[in-house]
């Protein structure tokens, strides 16, 4: 899955969740694509070699390849993006770094966080929120539905386990 989780353990717990869009084809795998779609598309060029035929098709052809490299390149630049979640007893911290590199943060107390899931209704199925501090902020909405539905869980245990009482000093922060 396009996400990661790790903690520190300290004298405060501190877990981290790392996403990033998934990206079904690599650097080299779009090198490799660009180079068969060239050559495939120049195929029926070869019996026109020498004819003023070529000269007016091989245009539109090559427009053609450069607007499948424009659109992957699009689709790679627009990727450019992770959402980093920090979550401890006392804060949750989101930052979210967008494709241009604009950041946008919120952060809020653990105990007053409240995750919610919008089965529908919202801008795509099973649509993760955090609500605290008068703010609801997304969480990856670049992930896939099935993705979104195990994040859920998994990000209502971490809070929860932020709120739990700590054995060695008595008392927690709260249910989430």
């Amino acid at each position: 899955m396009p996400y990661e989780w790790t903690q520190d353990t300290g004298a405060a717990p501190v877990t981290h969740l790392r996403l990033w869009p998934h990206r079904s084809l690599s650097r080299k795998g779009f090198a490799a694509f660009i180079l068969v779609t060239f050559v495939m598309i120049t195929i029926p060029l070869y019996p026109l070699l020498g004819t003023v035929v070529l000269w007016g098709l091989l245009p539109f052809l090559l427009l053609a390849v450069a607007g499948i490299w424009w659109a992957l390149e699009r689709s790679y630049r627009d990727a450019r993006m992770s959402e980093e979640l920090r979550i401890d007893p006392h804060n949750v911290h989101l930052l979210r770094t967008n494709p241009g590199g604009a950041r946008q943060e919120w952060e809020c107390l653990s105990y007053w966080v409240q995750p919610q899931m919008h089965v529908s209704g919202g801008p795509v199925g099973h649509y993760i929120t955090l609500r605290g501090k008068g703010r609801e902020v997304e969480l990856g909405a670049f992930l896939s539905e099935e993705e979104r539905k195990v994040l859920y869980g998994e990000v209502v245990d971490a809070l929860r386990c932020a709120a739990a009482p700590d054995p060695g000093h008595g008392q927690g922060h709260g249910p989430v």
